[in-house]
């Protein structure tokens, strides 16, 4: 969840600005508090506080530090609350050493409990403090930084991403990785840390990624990196194809509506992995007998759609695992299953611990959007999502994205050409379908008032309710619950009372006429029944209290592609009526890289 910023400056240079516009750059994985360190004239400088970004930087001036390296840190809170004692970076208690961090210590209060025995103090209430200790206290025994901290996670349990410096070795920063994601960018004024791509864009697009256990040395002459036996390793420099540009808002208000209007792009993007998906599917075993799609959040709804695709197109048994609950289901696996993995990120933990366990039987796939990945490294096979750096917490051109890299799959899977010209078309849709956004934006502002939603869906449209609820709870902090439209009477119809908004999704095809009953049943009851349906369905328009209308030509099996637009539009409008920043929702976090 956190995020963390390293850099060495080739020049004497101070780095804090560079470190402060970095660090910005990740604001988007989730934070409560911020803070720098940097070296200079033998002392680490360090400020730090809980707070947005700018608001500590108002109160602190965060670039105004000396020195030409340094850490930085946006802290999400697990162990202890929000505070500036618990924010990082955290040092020893003779602040020889500095260190930031992303993941969890899971035996830290052991770890600590030894050290304040041995006469160590600590300040804060985190998992963290215990790395600098440690760190200080293998450097007083003789070990350099490098074997410090090698020494170090050789005892903690959990997961990491660590980078930390220390006044006995100036012009030095050292990192390493566990279970969370690390990059390293080479840039012509200097080298560079990150959590995440998006950070170091602007600096460095020559990116290194560091694998498990791997140590990480910068200085002013390049990096270095070494295995877990001290030996050189020598890694591959990849060039990443995002530009700066593509993570700024570039002249919108926020980074959703932004990333809403790319989805086309997003979509016509991925369409070119066509080939790239034939050759998987190719080289796949003909013996595959049953799919399993494990993932989280958006990303499982994206799954359900693709569930519906593959048993009704390929006639192939489908089931559908949220990673979290993935390990009570893993003794049903063989070498006759092909486990896909669906994450934006690649680092989602939950995630990445069910792949471990399916590549043990299993034949793996991962649908990523951000290359090098830990994912993408750990899967057999992977589906590069063609959507660039999405910033806002809330997925939107991701999912469509996922959604696009699925239907690929199915289709050519089930070698059916009719879905693949259709989807061609997905991209003028999705545009035609943002042209309605003034009237979208109006008929949110007359449903700000609703303290629960309900979305209904039938068929490939159920995913799309869920997805259509996620995003509502997700930004607006609304209760609202997507529901199979068939469910209503089994439960959920007791709910419905007068003025609840009921937001019912109903393209053309198969499914249509039930779901109208459906309509019936919570418009009988008092409900607001806000439509998303076809231009040309005159039933509709007579039934629903507001409809917004979707070209004819989208038939219900790709709806879900087109579908959800509205329904993103509908909760973003919904949130800045109630003043809300949509990019950064409370509690929540762009990458979940703690189980």
């Amino acid at each position: 969840m956190c995020g963390i910023v390293g850099c060495i400056l080739k020049n004497d240079d101070d780095v804090a600005p560079i470190l402060f516009d970095c660090i910005s750059k990740l604001e988007y994985r989730g934070y409560d508090s911020i803070g720098l360190a940097t070296y200079s004239e033998d002392k680490i400088h360090i400020k730090k506080d809980k707070g947005k970004i700018k608001e500590v930087d108002n109160k602190l001036n965060l670039s105004d530090m000396p020195g030409n390296y340094g850490i930085a840190h946006v802290r999400w809170a697990t162990h202890g609350d929000p505070s500036k004692l618990n924010s990082h970076p955290h040092v020893d208690e003779r602040r020889d050493v500095a260190v930031v961090h992303n993941g969890i210590i899971e035996n830290y209060l052991e770890i600590k409990e030894k050290l304040i025995s041995e006469g160590h103090v600590f300040k804060s209430d985190t998992d963290t403090e215990v790395i600098p200790h440690l760190i200080e206290k293998f450097t007083n025994e003789g070990f350099d930084l490098e074997h410090a901290v090698r020494k170090t996670v050789d005892i903690i349990h959990g997961t990491y991403a660590i980078a930390a410096i220390s006044i006995n070795e100036p012009d030095k920063i050292v990192a390493t990785r566990k279970d969370s994601p690390l990059i390293v960018g080479i840039g012509g004024e200097g080298y560079y840390l990150a959590s995440d791509s998006p950070a170091i864009l602007k600096y460095a697009r020559d990116i290194i990624y560091p694998e498990q256990g791997e140590i990480v040395i910068l200085d002013k002459n390049g990096v270095v990196v070494h295995d877990e036996f001290d030996n050189p390793v020598s890694k591959e420099i990849e060039t990443i194809n995002w530009t700066p540009e593509m993570a700024e808002k570039e002249g919108y208000n926020h980074f959703m509506i932004k990333e809403i209007n790319e989805q086309a792009t997003s979509v016509r993007n991925t369409l070119t992995q066509r080939e790239h998906i034939q050759e998987i599917i190719d080289d796949i075993d003909e013996g595959i007998q049953r799919i399993c799609f494990v993932a989280c959040g958006t990303s499982y709804h994206a799954s359900l759609t693709g569930k519906y695709l593959i048993e009704s197109l390929a006639g192939i048994p489908t089931d559908v695992i949220l990673a979290s609950e993935f390990k009570y289901s893993a003794n049903t696996l063989n070498d006759k299953t092909l486990v896909i993995f669906i994450s934006q990120s690649g680092e989602t933990a939950d995630s990445l611990k069910a792949l471990d366990v399916a590549n043990e039987t299993s034949k793996t796939l991962g649908i990523v959007n951000v290359a090098g990945s830990s994912i993408t490294r750990r899967a057999e096979y992977v589906i590069q999502t063609q959507a660039g750096p999405e910033i806002g917490v809330a997925a939107t051109k991701t999912y469509v994205a996922q959604l696009t890299s699925i239907y690929l799959f199915a289709a050519l899977l089930a070698k059916n050409t009719e879905l693949l010209e259709e989807l061609e078309k997905v991209p003028d849709f999705i545009d035609e379908a943002l042209e309605d956004i003034d009237f979208i934006k109006e008929i949110s502002k007359r449903y700000n008032y609703a303290r629960d939603f309900f979305y209904l869906g039938r068929g490939y449209s159920y995913p799309t309710a869920l997805e259509g609820a996620l995003k509502l709870k997700e930004i607006t902090y609304i209760h609202g619950e997507g529901y199979a439209a068939g469910e209503l009477k089994h439960g959920p119809l007791a709910l419905i009372d007068e003025g609840i908004p009921v937001v019912v999704i109903a393209p053309p095809g198969d499914s249509h006429r039930k779901t109208m009953s459906n309509l019936e049943e919570v418009k009988s009851r008092g409900a607001n029944v806000l439509a998303i349906g076809s231009a040309d369905d005159d039933a509709l328009k007579t039934k629903a209290d507001d409809i917004i209308t979707i070209n004819p030509e989208v038939n219900e099996i790709i709806a879900p592609l087109v579908y959800v637009v509205p329904l993103q539009l509908i909760a973003y409008y919904i949130t800045l009526e109630k003043g809300h920043d949509p990019d950064k929702p409370k509690n929540l976090a762009k990458c979940v890289t703690v189980e």
